[in-house]
């Protein structure tokens, strides 16, 4: 990301220009960055994602988001714009324009290198101020594989995942299941050499 050149910015100020712009910024203590794009694997899994949701909640009353949708963390401050964001209370929105939801349930980042340390550091730090989070997924673009991070009654994060084309993974919080097989449909992976063949 980088970042946009320009005075520090108020929270209306970013919103009003963001609303004017082509490309996506996150914004943080007066400053916007520019966000990069998506590479095809990236998505692939997003558009799986938004197509098993909204057949899964389609008769239910949640709502899923995938991507334009700006999330507020408004204990940090930070604005932001995940692969996916589900919700199944009534959504929360910052103004009348209805794009910044302040209350997501599950939060779902797809990983990639240039993002994989910010999505699992500082972004889930800020995530994890989010009053109404309960899960955080991190879904890797470059084999099949899904970390789940739950909320537990005594408030600590807890890890669990799912590898292989073969295994589900359970979304308590919102009573739901993804299927490796079709979070990864139409993805194709490179070959991983055999061990012990680098550098012949």
């Amino acid at each position: 990301m980088s970042t946009v050149p320009h005075k520090h910015y108020t929270e209306a100020e970013y919103l009003a220009v963001e609303r004017t712009l082509e490309t996506k910024h996150e914004f943080f203590r007066g400053e916007m960055f520019a966000m990069s794009g998506a590479s095809r694997q990236h998505n692939r899994i997003t558009v799986n994602l938004a197509a098993m949701l909204h057949s899964e909640f389609e008769k239910r009353k949640c709502e899923v988001y995938i991507a334009d949708m700006r999330v507020k963390i408004p204990h940090t401050g930070l604005y932001t714009y995940p692969d996916c964001v589900i919700t199944c209370e009534s959504p929360q929105f910052e103004d009348e324009v209805l794009d910044t939801l302040l209350n997501p349930q599950v939060v779902i980042e797809v990983l990639s290198d240039s993002t994989e340390k910010y999505d699992r550091g500082k972004k889930f730090e800020h995530y994890r101020r989010i009053p109404s989070l309960k899960e955080y997924v991190l879904i890797s673009q470059d084999h099949p594989h899904i970390e789940r991070f739950v909320l537990n009654e005594a408030g600590h994060w807890v890890l669990s995942d799912a590898t292989g084309l073969e295994a589900t993974l359970e979304l308590p919080t919102v009573e739901c299941r993804l299927p490796l097989a079709e979070v990864y449909a139409k993805v194709e992976f490179e070959e991983v050499a055999e061990e012990g063949s680098a550098g012949l």
